[in-house]
């Protein structure tokens, strides 16, 4: 290899386009919010006696807020950068023996709603990934405690012995069985009736091992004769609940052990089923307890320098991800301050116009690239690569070569007995007990940090506070798939979840607002608290999805009439925003249709998640209630999935938040049908703005209607929500009447 070969970068680094442009826009939008705070003082009611004089100071506020807020987003638009592996230099760099270990962690929790046929295809996906076999090693973390999965582990151990050689073969992609088998058919070799009877041969393979996987979580239990055959099973003797059992580890097949080897006589990469110790009394810290045992576990049995975890629904989409992460990781110029590299989650089962926006493009597309232009982005928690040493704790130092970071195992010798496998099970189950972090710095300032609902944010953000950056990677073909929610109770719950984590990140000791000043950039602490105030807008849009509509009913002006120079700057705000959203919403691959369904879920989380979030955290620091993680489910029913697939909005139960949407719905419809009716067209010359703001509203909330009155199927509104979501409205709208506006 030539010295020009050695010194040409892993990696490279290029800045968005047209950021003059976009800047110059921004400076232009940013003088109409400030004539639209000049107008709100200006007009100000003077009087407390006026009508809609304390609407109007809460208009003022609204505006305040979104202008303010609009401000910490335009950040994130500021310095985007885009990251471009070259995995073909790696390659010619460095050879097999020279690549560092990589262990790979994936998480399950729930046998019903994560079944176990979908975790081995996440576990099937990654341990073919196109990397030595010997320097891979999978860990499967249940926090079920599921022989049912454990079994399934077991089966999918077998079969990797034919599918690995198989997707080697004929570079598959995916290299998950299941989503490979739904893409191609025996027809796509028809020309090879060799191939075709290979790809009919790994396929029955597969629908048997799903068959007898399936079989046993139907009755509930492994059968006994299967049992009798594998002396893993033996660790549930003593399993009380899921709640309630000792450690259970079993290394299934190890690297170093001659008997671990596929069809073709390679060896198989190590894989390995755990569930830590578990006691009622004893708190387990959610997926971040689950996350600092793999770490544990890991480190005395392979010890892999690079760590990858990905949720068990997230199946890996792309063989080569390993070594384009890798690039960023170990390139000799950069590399070495680069702590994790982070990917964006990607969905198999999303509709052609994303109808929960699903798919978070414009955050995928655009903000992450903006954080990365600032430091790098957040971890989220899955398809994430980080170097092992940084997730343990330890500080960024600017002198540190990374000429040494081969990733060696930490087992030299060359085979492993069943005695040598033994004595590792039992000295990793130390590291599992419930109590082995006690007194110590995990949580705390090793591993995943405990505490918070998103523990991968805060986690990530205490990594770049000790002087370490990040990556982001986008590539054209997904690094994972997964499963996006299929109901609009599913997705409000998710939003709520992560936006109530962010909040807690901003009330703790490791906010980005004053805890990490001096520590990141200030771009990036701008755009994490950009994210971590998510809960505070439920306010302002809350305000702005019913006073405006209210007095529009009552014939209150809150905003300029149309012969008014002060309609421009609203104007110019409101088309230079939503023009600039729509764009950046179909270069990110969307659809106008998929632009309307992500506004209207942009208005919903913001008026119901959001809110909630807020509510619960207000609660929970004042000690009403315990923290708890809600594990969202993988898997709909059938008439679900089919409305689903037809983008019919699936509401189906009475929760507080969908009422609440129905509320707000039936109140901006109620408002705009009465003053249309008191007023007639003239309104809108009169209140222009509020008729169309109130008329948007009520266009957006169409499928809520739908849902109340007009569909017949399981997945409309309960009863008992419509006739509370109407009595509430409906008292809203007389209260609107009476002269409630001057007293407030």
């Amino acid at each position: 290899m030539g010295k020009n070969e050695e010194s040409h970068p892993l990696f490279e680094t290029r800045r968005a386009k047209g950021i003059f442009i976009h800047r110059i826009f921004s400076f232009s939008m940013f003088l109409g919010i400030l004539f639209i705070w000049v107008y709100r003082v200006s007009y100000m009611p003077r009087k407390s006696s006026e009508d809609g004089k304390w609407v109007w100071l809460g208009m003022f506020l609204c505006e305040l807020w979104f202008g303010l807020y609009w401000l910490m987003r335009l950040s994130l638009r500021w310095n985007p950068v885009f990251r471009q592996p070259f995995p073909h230099t790696l390659s010619q760099r460095y050879d097999d023996d020279k690549l560092p270990g990589v262990d790979i962690f994936v998480c399950t929790a729930d046998p019903e709603i994560e079944p176990p046929i979908m975790v081995i295809n996440t576990v099937l996906s990654v341990m073919a990934y196109d990397y030595p076999t010997h320097k891979l090693s999978v860990y499967l973390s249940d926090d079920g405690g599921s022989d049912i999965t454990f079994y399934a582990l077991l089966e999918a151990s077998n079969f990797a012995k034919h599918w690995l050689p198989y997707c080697k073969k004929f570079n598959v992609e995916p290299r998950s069985p299941a989503a490979y088998f739904k893409s191609v058919s025996s027809t796509t070799y028809s020309n090879d009736s060799i191939n075709a009877k290979e790809l009919v041969t790994i396929k029955k393979l597969y629908e048997d091992m799903e068959s007898r996987i399936e079989n046993a979580g139907k009755v509930g239990e492994v059968a006994e004769e299967i049992r009798s055959k594998h002396k893993g099973f033996s660790q549930w003797n003593s399993f009380s609940s899921r709640r309630d059992h000792d450690a259970i580890i079993q290394i299934l097949l190890h690297g170093k052990d001659s008997s671990a080897k596929d069809i073709d006589g390679i060896v198989l990469p190590t894989l390995v089923y755990l569930s830590r110790e578990k006691r009622p009394h004893v708190a387990h810290n959610f997926k971040a307890g689950a996350m600092n045992s793999l770490i544990r576990v890991s480190s005395i049995i392979s010890n892999g320098k690079m760590i990858l975890n990905v949720d068990c629904d997230m199946y890996s989409n792309n063989a080569q991800s390993l070594k384009e992460a890798l690039c960023f990781l170990i390139d000799e110029e950069k590399g070495h301050e680069i702590a994790f590299v982070q990917t964006p989650q990607g969905f198999e089962n999303l509709t052609k116009n994303d109808i929960y926006g699903g798919a978070l493009r414009v955050i995928y597309e655009w903000e992450f690239p903006g954080m990365d232009g600032f430091g790098g982005p957040m971890y989220i928690g899955s398809g994430c690569f980080h170097k092992r040493d940084t997730l343990c704790g330890r500080k960024f130092n600017d002198h540190e070569s990374l000429k040494h970071w081969n990733g060696e195992d930490i087992n030299n010798d060359q085979s492993m007995t069943k005695t040598s496998l033994h004595l590792l099970e039992e000295k990793s189950k130390a590291l599992l007990s419930c109590t082995y972090e006690n007194n110590t710095l995990w949580g705390k300032e090793m591993g995943l940090l405990y505490g918070c609902a998103v523990e991968d944010v805060i986690t990530g953000l205490a990594i770049q506070c000790r002087g370490w950056k990040s990556v982001y990677y986008n590539p054209k073909r997904k690094a994972f798939l997964g499963v996006s929610p299929t109901t609009l109770p599913e997705a409000l719950v998710q939003h709520k979840r992560w936006s109530e984590g962010g909040f807690q990140i901003l009330l703790s000791k490791y906010s980005a607002a004053w805890c990490a000043y001096g520590l990141i950039s200030p771009g990036l602490q701008i755009t994490y608290c950009f994210y971590n105030l998510w809960v505070l807008n439920c306010l302002p849009t809350l305000y702005y999805s019913i006073f405006p509509s209210l007095c529009l009913l009552k014939g209150i002006s809150l905003f300029p009439q149309m012969s008014s120079p002060w309609l421009i700057p609203y104007a110019y705000v409101t088309l230079g925003e939503n023009t600039q959203c729509l764009l950046e919403f179909l270069w990110s691959e969307g659809t106008i249709k998929g632009y309307w369904n992500d506004l209207r879920m942009w208005l919903y989380k913001r008026t119901s998640s959001y809110l909630f979030a807020l509510i619960d955290t207000i609660f929970k620091s004042l000690g009403f209630s315990s923290l708890a993680f809600v594990i969202s489910a993988k898997v709909a029913e059938e008439n679900v999935s089919q409305r689903y697939k037809k983008e019919i909005m699936e509401f189906g139960n009475s929760s507080p938040m969908l009422t609440l949407l129905a509320t707000l719905a039936l109140i901006n419809l109620f408002c705009l049908v009465g003053a249309l009716f008191k007023g007639g067209l003239g309104m809108l010359m009169v209140l222009p703005l509020q008729v169309l703001l109130s008329g948007v509203l009520v266009l957006i909330n169409l499928p809520l209607y739908e849902g109340l009155f007009l569909r017949k199927d399981k997945g409309r509104f309960p009863t008992s929500v419509v006739f509370k979501s109407m009595a509430v409205a409906l008292s809203a709208c007389v209260l609107s009447n009476v002269n409630v506006f001057t007293t407030i």
